[in-house]
């Protein structure tokens, strides 16, 4: 829904879509991280939580690695 007063065209709309979505894919990734990790740490039952740092770094590591190789694209 346009804004009163605001002239926007679709290509806007498109990009702020575009980076909504890839917005709710990195929160997302990275909770499901955090949680794998925590759930693995509590699994082996080591003193040092390891993989809750190392797996959500895994995971903003490949969304920014796929960002730059979506946006090289274009």
């Amino acid at each position: 829904m346009p804004l009163p007063g605001k002239d926007h065209n679709d290509s806007s709309y498109q990009t702020l879509t575009r980076y909504a979505g890839m917005a709710f894919q990195f929160l997302a990734a990275i909770g499901l991280m955090v949680w794998a990790g925590y759930r693995l740490d509590g699994f082996l039952k080591w003193s040092l939580p390891l993989w809750v740092w190392v797996l959500p770094l895994i995971a903003i590591i490949g969304m920014i690695l796929g960002v730059m190789r979506n946006s090289s694209k274009k």
